[in-house]
């Protein structure tokens, strides 16, 4: 056991002698132990530098070319797209309100007036914000259209954490494979949008969704299951009013 000694101390004893010639090679023997892991740590390092350097200079080109990138390139591009995409968002939100609105689902797509359309800002500005919207805007106006496979197309690549949009997203593939009649995909997709962040506004909407096409496709414990999550979880939504007469039906075809 260690004990306290006082400064000046001496030892007396031949015991006390050597307890302390024994602290002393236990002290140099744990200096030179480290000695030497330092000695093959510079060994190793010296050996391997080219390797070490070459390691750095890699990761620091590409936090530079990176760094390059964002700003000099990405960054433009990011307000270049911005303003290209205005006159074709134009399109869309009239043809959202119009009456003959297939024509400017077009203009909306293709461009007009000189400028890009849908199609075009995800072929030039595909990996900025607006390219990923446009994809959003195509995807719905091919909904509207009518033309199913391209609206399920451009709305699968739309990637967005938006609480509302991104339900929308895949609540709206969900509606084209109603419409393509696979029903087993538009059943997965109304479970993915009920899912997608769940909060008030769309959660209901595509619960009840899920819950009717269950109930159509003959699956009573799928329609129960969204129905009731849709009356406990939401009771004061507009949707859980149906949502109870609907659920009475699927207990019914247990």
């Amino acid at each position: 056991m260690a004990t306290y000694k006082k400064r000046g101390y001496k030892p007396k004893t031949k015991v006390e002698k050597q307890d302390d010639l024994e602290d002393g090679s236990a002290t140099a023997e744990v200096f030179n132990t480290l000695d030497e892991g330092a000695s093959r740590t510079e060994a190793w390092v010296e050996k391997n530098q080219k390797v070490i350097l070459g390691i750095v200079g890699v990761v620091a080109i590409c936090v530079l070319g990176y760094l390059a990138f964002d700003q000099f390139i990405q960054k433009p591009k990011e307000a270049e797209a911005s303003n290209e995409i205005f006159q074709a968002q134009k399109y869309y939100e009239q043809a959202l309100t119009a009456e003959a609105s297939d024509s400017l689902y077009v203009r909306s797509l293709n461009g007009g007036e000189g400028k890009l359309g849908m199609l075009d800002i995800i072929g030039e500005y595909g990996s900025t914000e607006a390219g990923n919207m446009a994809r959003y805007y195509a995807g719905v106006s091919y909904l509207n259209m009518n033309d199913y496979p391209n609206a399920i197309k451009y709305l699968d690549d739309f990637k967005s954490d938006d609480i509302l949009m991104g339900a929308v997203a895949k609540g709206a593939i969900g509606d084209a494979f109603i419409q393509l009649n696979q029903k087993e995909d538009a059943l997965k997709y109304y479970e993915q949008a009920a899912s997608f962040n769940a909060n008030e506004f769309t959660t209901p909407k595509f619960l009840l969704k899920a819950g009717v096409l269950a109930i159509d496709m003959g699956n009573a414990s799928a329609a129960i299951k969204h129905l009731t999550a849709l009356t406990e979880t939401y009771p004061t939504s507009i949707e859980a009013t149906k949502a109870t007469a609907y659920l009475g039906r699927a207990e019914a075809m247990k």
